[in-house]
């Protein structure tokens, strides 16, 4: 089956191999993605996020750094970088490669032997003994581990993180897509090529380009590159993330480190996805309440009443959590804290004004109109989709952000319910 909306087309290549192509001549580069999709989990999540640094570390016929950097040179200096993300319960392992569109090569075609070249890497990487190089495998194991402990030195994404952990016990998604430095630490070189084995014949392949070729072009080009991955095989497909209720009191969460300034993070249930029809009015909510600069938490809680360095919403679509997060002094914990419901339940209220509601609007609309200035933002978007289960392209969520009525963006807020407050207080305090 072929779906094209405007210029995206959407194919299964094989069963589990799923192929997302746009058609621009928007950018001077074009942009490819290849991911692997698994279930995260966190018996696994070390061990599947090592892998992509491993991968890029060089192929058979490219077998180190500098020979990869030349061949990536004479592709007119395109580059390949490894990432490891989560959505949902899915970890996505991901070879992210940007280079020369083709209108900009004055006749060369670049896609190919691009895609080739990624194709490569996941499928033909440079081995010792049937099994990935020593050196490179205990280089990027202490990268990897270096990388999880040092999350505590960004306090503000380090409360995030905690707060979804708590929040998510015993959910997929409160594991941390990097695992923990404990599981790192315990992987081990055949425990990492079995993982390899594993995840060419099970994991979901998602693939993501955005450039000026034809999309017939485009996968035919991924289909003779991915030609050796194995066939046959169930592969995985993203569920949608089961709904879990808040508890029955909030919990709450303190933790005591050497920082000069305190973390106030607040996760919510939402009980609206991205595949749920209510969730352009939980974007226009979460715009009013702390989504922009204009916003409740940033007029009230931060300007006039000065309880915050910092406060601001965000909502995650694929898992219905919406968070707050906030930098104060210690001392203002209480305070700040019952601020931030106080203005939650002003929008419960429906407490905020026309000229609120059109501010918030037009801020939504038009962020989602900037995703086609970024092909690291295309790319973000349409992965969200997939992992939603949607396929609906940018234009058509602007259309129904515009038909959000006021009583929606209500009901929406009175169906959000506070799970877990985190803080994280200094040592001396």
């Amino acid at each position: 089956m072929v779906i094209v909306v405007l210029n995206m087309t959407s194919r299964a290549l094989s069963q589990g191999v799923h192929l997302t192509a746009l058609h621009t001549e928007k950018f001077k580069s074009s942009f490819l993605s290849i991911q692997l999709l698994a279930p995260l989990s966190a018996n696994t999540a070390s061990r599947y996020a090592l892998l992509p640094p491993v991968l890029r570390r060089g192929t058979a016929r490219y077998p180190d750094m500098q020979s990869l950097s030349a061949a990536l040179d004479a592709l007119y200096g395109g580059s390949i970088d490894p990432f490891v993300r989560k959505q949902g319960g899915t970890q996505l392992l991901s070879l992210v490669g940007t280079f020369l569109d083709d209108a900009y090569t004055g006749g060369e075609r670049l896609l190919e032997p691009f895609a080739a070249l990624m194709g490569d890497m996941l499928l033909h990487p440079v081995l010792e003994k049937r099994c990935f190089r020593p050196d490179y495998f205990e280089s990027e194991k202490r990268n990897l581990i270096n990388e999880i402990k040092g999350q505590v030195n960004e306090k503000r994404r380090y409360a995030k993180n905690r707060v979804i952990e708590e929040m998510c016990a015993g959910e997929p998604f409160g594991v941390h897509e990097l695992g923990t430095a404990e599981a790192a630490g315990a992987v081990s070189l055949e425990g990492l090529c079995s993982a390899y084995r594993e995840l060419l014949e099970t994991a979901g392949v998602e693939l993501f380009y955005c450039g000026s070729a034809e999309p017939a072009r485009v996968e035919e080009a991924l289909r003779t590159a991915l030609q050796d991955l194995p066939e046959g095989k169930v592969r995985y497909v993203p569920a949608s993330p089961q709904q879990a209720g808040p508890p029955q009191a909030p919990r709450f969460v303190e933790e005591k480190l050497d920082v000069t300034q305190g973390k106030l993070t607040m996760g919510f249930r939402t009980g609206v996805t991205m595949a749920d029809a209510q969730y352009p009015a939980l974007v226009l909510l979460n715009a009013v309440y702390g989504g922009t600069a204009t916003s409740k938490l940033f007029m009230h809680v931060r300007e006039e009443l000065s309880l915050c360095y910092y406060a601001s919403s965000s909502i995650l679509g694929t898992t219905g959590l919406m968070l707050v997060n906030s930098g104060i002094e210690f001392a203002q914990f209480e305070r700040a804290k019952e601020e931030i419901l106080r203005q939650l339940q002003a929008c419960r209220d429906g407490d905020f004004d026309a000229d609120e509601l059109e501010g918030a609007r037009r801020a939504a609309v038009s962020a989602c109109r900037s995703l086609t200035d970024s092909l690291h933002q295309l790319e973000d978007y349409w992965l969200k989709q997939v992992v939603a289960g949607g396929e609906e392209p940018p234009e058509a969520f602007i259309a129904r952000l515009e038909a959000v009525t006021r009583d929606e963006v209500i009901a929406c807020a009175r169906n959000i319910q506070l799970d877990t407050v985190y803080f994280l207080n200094g040592k001396e305090a």
